[in-house]
């Protein structure tokens, strides 16, 4: 006599999957209104010379206000960029780039008081920025890359609060 198996659990269901394999924008009317909270990091890693980047006119400092500027602008375009992602009404964003060796850290926090979270908005924040940091290493270093774009936070919700645990590997 064979012994029972155990039961499979279910796969996870994609919500944004219909029950046909279709792809579709989630209902969220019936969810409440909740402030919600996302924050995404990133490094852009390079061995070129990044002073002689950053010395380049129009200057460090441009660059690293282009790229902030850039992770602003894409955070308030996520829906645009990201198919089935719902438009919100951001309450507020801050996209952070930091000079490190070898590169540069990328952190954006996005926040909302809507009835779906930010996690896209602050990831596409994080990796636009990204992006023009790539461009303009590219003269010196055709192997610049963007590495670990990472959810770090995320509050609101019925999931509540989640972080990425400490010891995760990613930017600081």
């Amino acid at each position: 006599m064979t012994s029972p198996s155990p039961e499979v659990p279910a796969a996870p269901r994609l919500t944004h999957v219909d029950d046909h394999g279709r792809a579709h924008m989630v209902d969220v009317s019936g969810k409440p209104v909740t402030r919600r909270v996302a924050e995404a990091r990133c490094s852009v890693r390079s061995t070129g010379d990044i002073d002689a980047v950053l010395a380049r006119p129009p200057g460090g400092a441009d660059l690293v206000e282009t790229a902030r500027f850039a992770g602003v602008m894409a955070a308030k375009r996520t829906p645009d960029l990201v198919p089935l992602c719902h438009p919100l009404l951001l309450d507020g964003f801050a996209v952070d780039v930091d000079v490190v060796p070898g590169g540069f850290t990328v952190r954006s926090v996005v926040s909302v008081a809507d009835r779906t979270g930010v996690e896209m908005e602050a990831l596409t924040a994080c990796a636009a920025a990204a992006l023009v940091l790539v461009q303009a290493l590219l003269d010196v270093d055709a192997r610049a890359s963007v590495e670990d774009l990472t959810l770090w936070h995320k509050s609101g919700g019925r999931s509540g609060v989640w972080e990425r645990p400490a010891e995760a590997s990613g930017p600081d």
